[in-house]
């Protein structure tokens, strides 16, 4: 909101120019060298336990395969949006592995 000048008023105080301000990076965001930096720590360490019984959930599958996996994730991670983010995660890694196998 524009100043005017008054010393009183929605508008009150001193007129002034606002200041130009440069883009600001935005925060969260993948930058390329985290995501090899990851990559790689994936590729040399593998999955945790905890990660390869989730694994193991989607391989054996079952009508409610989902929301089991969803529970365990949640009670290892300790919230719905990483357990949610971990699920896609895995079940990812297990897509990769199948299109490996189907194509060696």
């Amino acid at each position: 909101m524009a100043r005017n000048g008054y010393a009183k008023g929605k508008s009150k105080g001193h007129i002034t120019t606002p200041k130009e301000l440069p883009a600001k990076a935005i925060k969260g965001r993948l930058g390329a060298k985290t995501k090899l930096c990851r990559e790689i720590a994936r590729e040399v360490a593998g999955l945790a336990p905890y990660e390869r019984r989730i694994l193991d959930m989607i391989k054996t599958g079952g009508s409610a395969a989902d929301k089991r996996i969803y529970k365990y994730a949640k009670r290892r991670l300790g919230s719905h949006k990483r357990a949610l983010a971990k699920r896609e995660d895995i079940k990812g890694v297990n897509a990769a592995q199948r299109a490996r196998q189907a194509g060696a």
